[in-house]
């Protein structure tokens, strides 16, 4: 089930004290310094982790946008988390990554993602959706459905 979408100002998002939009004074060592934080996928990993739980006005406003690339916002988060890595060059980082470097990296946002919309479900009292598709179905788990007895 999908979150219900939740939009934030700009001027409450944390990414902006990061530098996520930002500039940088050395571009050839930023770029090298994402490059070697992006290819570590565990390290990145826990990155995003700490983005999910640091961040929560960002995460709300960017999680809940289906529309987005999600796994890739939070990847550029925990660039600008780590080290003030701004978006587009975590983009270049990336086209750097081998194939199973991406892959990596990808799971590790996956898991980060699914972990912070359970937290968010749990913390909103959103339920998963189970119910109401149960009552949709006119199942009560009661063992109503006479359809398939006596032939």
């Amino acid at each position: 089930m999908k979150l219900p979408r939740v939009y934030r100002p700009v001027s409450e998002w944390e990414e902006c004290d990061y530098n996520m939009w930002g500039e940088v004074n050395s571009h050839n060592e930023t770029l090298e310094n994402a490059i070697a934080f992006t290819s570590n996928h565990r390290l990145y990993g826990k990155y995003m982790r700490r983005v999910t739980r640091q961040w929560p006005i960002s995460c709300e406003n960017a999680l809940t946008d289906y529309n987005l690339n999600r796994k890739a916002w939070l990847g550029h988060a925990a660039c600008a988390l780590y080290a003030k890595i701004p978006e587009w060059i975590t983009r270049e980082a990336w086209r750097e990554l081998t194939d199973e470097q991406q892959l990596l990296a990808n799971n590790q946002a996956r898991s980060a993602i699914q972990s912070w919309e359970n937290r968010y479900r749990k913390d909103h009292k959103l339920c998963d959706g189970m119910g109401e598709q149960m009552l949709l179905n006119g199942d009560t788990g009661h063992g109503s459905d006479t359809s398939s007895r006596n032939g």
